[in-house]
């Protein structure tokens, strides 16, 4: 067992216009969006890098697919870690509904953890099979054509899905957060396709998620505007214990007195998402709120999947959004009971405390995927003691391989007691004191 030094120190009683980029060889082409400004509601597209290197396989992966380091966002929200201590890296049996402008379904990093409707890909060429209203909708629906093309004529979808559900140790490209998921690609956007109505799109791709029965939808687009046929389908999810992770929109505004949707629908089944970059500020571009955001994840040059089997960079709450739909992915696959609000609440106690996401944020946190999936087990999990009849101080927790800290609400401590006897502090009220606990094998 590691040591363990216990130290008190104290004893006190998504938006407008964004830029798209495609390089391929010496030719760049620039695509903007509608602008989520205007009346029908558009994914806030962010800016995006197409890299088209090869990537070599590795004989030994462990999850280090070739690219992986190039996700600092899996770095700086821990993880790696919760796949590595915690063994927990999803499951295929957890669906993730992603409404955006479509998935490359081939992709060779992505194809392994498509959502397959099983009863179609069986059935008859042409027949609704599963008679839900939809012909050979084998891997989820074109609400903008109303087929089953899933084409992504954008990438904004594609790079969503390779945050979320990238397939991890195959040896190509990168991991997603949830290696292991099934992604269903729900296209209501495509920039071939312009003048329709997206905000219908929309409502029409929740309803196919919600009947469904998706454990999660993830949404990385959204609006100004409130649509009534919206938020009647968000609150019938809330009432089947489906997610709904959202994105807080890339405006430049304070959401809590503009308003984005469908992330600020009052229902306690939305985590609302706002995005940082590697300095762990949030990015100028993104929309906050001390009321209405939830939390903040990475969305700064963020490298996933691209159409066409390759991959590249795209910054904005999008890709932020993703990160929190892949954490969802792997608390619900590690403790299958949980549902909307459990898996909400976990994320959003068990984020990382952030000064700096003061005013910015409800809990000024940032996420932390290791610490969601360990907060079930709070106090025994990550430091193998328990504090028992406690006064309020901060401590600092030492492993010989990790550094934890966190503020501990505790009253009259007297005593600590790890996982075999019993330590007496004496009552050390309002008092310095610098105790070292060193137990190995569950001795003291």
């Amino acid at each position: 067992m590691k040591k363990l030094l216990f130290i008190p120190l104290a004893l006190t009683i998504a938006g407008s216009c964004s830029l798209f980029q495609l390089e391929s060889k010496n030719e760049t082409t620039a695509y903007i969006d509608l602008g989520s400004k205007k009346a029908s509601r558009s994914t806030e597209l962010g800016t995006a890098q197409k890299a088209k290197k090869k990537m070599k396989k590795e004989y030994d992966i462990r999850l280090m697919d070739p690219a992986i380091k190039q996700k600092w966002g899996l770095a700086l929200t821990d993880s790696k870690k919760a796949w590595e201590r915690h063994k927990v890296l999803g499951s295929r049996d957890i669906v993730v509904a992603v409404i955006d402008t479509g998935i490359d379904v081939d992709h060779p990093d992505l194809k392994d953890n498509i959502w397959k409707n099983k009863r179609e890909l069986k059935g008859k060429p042409g027949v609704d099979d599963d008679n839900n209203g939809f012909v050979d909708d084998f891997y989820g629906w074109n609400f903008v054509s109303n087929n089953n093309d899933l084409a992504d004529n954008h990438g904004h979808g594609t790079h969503i899905a390779g945050i979320i559900g990238a397939v991890g140790g195959n040896g190509i490209g990168i991991s997603g957060v949830a290696p292991r998921v099934s992604l269903m690609a729900l296209k209501y956007y495509d920039p071939k396709a312009p003048g329709r109505n997206n905000l219908m799109n929309t409502v029409q791709a929740l309803k196919y998620a919600i009947d469904q029965g998706v454990d999660v939808i993830n949404y990385s687009g959204g609006g100004l505007e409130q649509s009534p046929a919206e938020k009647k389908l968000i609150e019938e999810a809330h009432r089947k214990g489906i997610l709904v992770v959202a994105a807080a929109g890339n405006e430049k505004s304070n959401s809590d007195i503009h308003g984005y949707y469908p992330a600020d629908y009052e229902y306690d089944n939305i985590i609302s998402v706002t995005a940082f970059d590697q300095s762990e500020n949030i990015l100028p571009t993104s929309n906050y709120g001390s009321k209405t955001v939830d939390i903040a994840a990475p969305g700064n040059n963020i490298y996933s999947t691209l159409p066409g089997g390759s991959y590249g960079y795209m910054t904005g709450t999008s890709q932020a959004t993703a990160f929190v739909s892949g954490v969802a992915v792997l608390l619900k696959s590690r403790f299958t009971d949980f549902n909307a609000q459990k898996i909400v609440k976990n994320i959003l106690e068990n984020g990382t405390f952030d000064s700096k996401l003061a005013g910015k944020t409800r809990f000024k946190k940032r996420l932390n995927t290791w610490a969601a999936i360990a907060g079930q087990d709070r106090g025994v999990a990550r430091t193998g003691i328990v504090a028992e009849n406690t006064s309020n101080m901060n401590t600092r927790l030492f492993t010989n391989d990790e550094k934890y800290h966190e503020s501990l609400e505790f009253q009259d401590i007297t005593q600590i007691k790890p996982s075999n006897g019993l330590l007496d502090l004496s009552k050390a009220l309002n008092k310095q004191f610098l105790p070292q606990i060193a137990p190995i094998d569950n001795k003291l």
